[in-house]
């Protein structure tokens, strides 16, 4: 049974879960992409689904760019962004291949779009049209905004930092510190550095300053792991979502759980119950008094009967959520 401070949200998705994510300054409308080829909007207090629109094929990520327009895309390569007044769609323009992330960045007033045609491509909301396309090593498998920055996880276990409002060059060339493949990137809100996944239960902590003292700073820890029957059985560490205000963090993993992590000083501060099956996307509200959690089958291993897919709606306290 959930807990009385969490919900279920009515008319979910019926296939996986690709994304959830608030809007910019709301703690009451939550976009929720899926591999059902639609984009929902709820707004979470009435628990309603307030407008849908769908793309050819399954949509693998979207973002808002303000209170009445986001943005989309996936399998079908196009980007489009949907006006929420009007209920009208624009096809922005696409890529060569999938569309992974899309976000938007404030800062800069930007939307980027992260492709498997290994190329990042910045959109101008105000027209809207293509801003500029940027190669990147290999396939984008996930993207941080982080104040003026981009940092772009490829499917090589590269990390590039590129500045937006200079993408005349790559800022920094990375290794991830995990030596498995990268599953998702988040950074601080405090634009410091970044956390980095792997599909193999692992986190690691990173800040952006090169300089060597800051550099001794960064480190990597286990988790979404559990024993079963003796035996130590790893997770993929699929999402991260950052609490705006305490700068800790959720992650959750295909063990079913969320944990909730303080980076600086270097531990857990809480798990919530098991879910019904794996985390496949989490996103903090706005104020950071609610937490989306998208409970969907990742395939993992393999077709598989398996748990329907769901977002809950967690009301999250300081207590869970602020440094010790």
């Amino acid at each position: 049974m959930p807990e009385p401070n969490e919900y279920k949200l009515s008319q979910c998705p019926d296939d996986g879960i690709s994304a959830v994510k608030f809007g910019p300054n709301t703690s009451q409308f939550l976009l929720v992409s899926s591999w059902d080829s639609s984009v929902r909007l709820y707004d979470i207090n009435a628990n309603i689904m307030r407008t849908k629109y769908t793309h050819p094929e399954p949509v693998l990520d979207c973002c808002f760019h303000d209170q009445t327009h986001t943005y989309s895309g996936g399998f079908d390569r196009n980007l489009k962004m949907f006006d929420l007044n009007s209920n009208t769609e624009t096809n922005v323009g696409s890529h060569d291949a999938p569309i992974r992330c899309v976000e938007f960045c404030p800062e800069v007033n930007v939307i980027v779009s992260g492709s498997w045609d290994q190329t990042v491509k910045l959109w101008d909301p105000r027209a809207p049209c293509n801003a500029g396309s940027f190669s990147q090593p290999d396939k984008v498998y996930t993207l941080a905004v982080c104040g003026d920055r981009l940092i772009v996880g490829t499917s090589g276990r590269k990390v590039l930092v590129w500045d937006l409002r200079n993408m005349g060059y790559v800022q920094q060339r990375r290794d991830s510190s995990l030596k498995y493949q990268t599953r998702c990137i988040r950074s601080f809100p405090n634009k410091q550095g970044y956390v980095l996944s792997s599909i193999e239960g692992r986190v690691a902590v990173e800040y952006l300053d090169p300089s060597p003292e800051i550099q001794k700073r960064k480190y990597a820890f286990k988790c979404h792991r559990l024993k079963v029957d003796g035996v130590e059985q790893i997770y993929p560490v699929n999402a991260i979502s950052f609490h705006s205000v305490h700068n800790t963090f959720a992650t959750g993993g295909s063990d079913g759980f969320v944990n909730i992590w303080d980076g600086f000083n270097k531990k857990r501060l809480c798990q919530f119950h098991r879910y019904p099956t794996s985390i496949a996307s989490l996103s903090f509200s706005h104020d950071g008094s609610v937490l989306a959690i998208a409970s969907s089958y990742m395939y993992e291993l393999g077709e598989q009967e398996h748990p329907e897919d769901a977002v809950y709606i967690r009301k999250v306290t300081d207590q869970e959520t602020k440094p010790k």
